[in-house]
């Protein structure tokens, strides 16, 4: 795969999760890539262990998507050491599960300056840089945006601003820049920490009777990241039709 070769990838929240999963496929893709992470340092430094193995330009950057200083300076050394950035992905997210009643101020505010005026506030910086290269932005939003989860009231009203963000970005930003927003489902990573009983429910409510997996996500970011650069504004659900039940 050399789809992106010579393309510079800036992925926020990329040292671990789907995030990892996206910078390791990118890179494999013959991109150039740049990933930011807050403190995930043990993970940062394993992923930038398995860049090097792959003998591919990179740059870790601690970053704060809250603040739009660090947002600034995070933006200025990636142009600053590749010149350009191609595609954006602003993965960076915080979920949390908590009764509606029992979410406090901090927690409603906290959530949304992470998953909503982080992407804001990326997607604002990298602009000037994106219009240069007829770039892309591709937003990871969730089923969330789109189901009324009751113990994620945050949560999903946070993500719903994303997708809703995404379509307002696609208009401003034509025609040199294309804005996109993956929106997954249940994936199961594998890596524990999810309940079991919950993953075997939803895995046979879903049609496709099983949940997802990153590669299933990181195949669908790949599309917007790679695909027609006329295709703008959409919210692409990954979630074997959970949305449908």
């Amino acid at each position: 795969m050399s789809e992106l070769k010579g393309k510079t990838v800036l992925i926020t929240g990329g040292a671990r999760g789907l995030g990892r999963h996206i910078a390791l496929a990118t890179a494999l893709a013959g991109a150039q890539v740049a990933f930011t992470y807050l403190n995930s340092v043990v993970a940062a430094d394993a992923l930038s262990l398995e860049l090097t193995k792959l003998s591919v330009k990179y740059e870790a950057l601690r970053c704060d998507v809250r603040s739009q200083n660090s947002v600034s300076h995070t933006v200025e050394t990636v142009v600053d050491k590749f010149g350009t950035i191609d595609v954006l992905i602003n993965n960076a997210s915080l979920f949390e599960t908590t009764k509606f009643e029992e979410i406090s101020e901090e927690q409603w505010d906290n959530i949304f300056a992470v998953n909503v005026r982080g992407p804001f506030l990326m997607s604002r910086a990298c602009t000037p840089a994106l219009r240069g290269s007829h770039g892309r932005i591709i937003n990871l939003g969730s089923l969330g945006g789109e189901k009324p989860w009751v113990t994620h009231a945050h949560y999903c009203s946070s993500k719903a601003a994303l997708h809703m963000l995404t379509r307002v970005m696609a208009k401003a930003f034509a025609p040199e820049i294309a804005v996109n927003c993956i929106a997954p489902g249940m994936i199961d990573s594998g890596e524990g920490g999810r309940d079991s009983g919950l993953l075997e429910r939803l895995a046979e409510r879903a049609p496709m009777r099983r949940n997802g997996t990153p590669e299933d996500v990181v195949s669908a970011v790949m599309y917007f990241a790679t695909g027609p650069h006329f295709i703008t504004g959409q919210v692409l659900t990954v979630d074997g039709g959970l949305g449908l039940v």
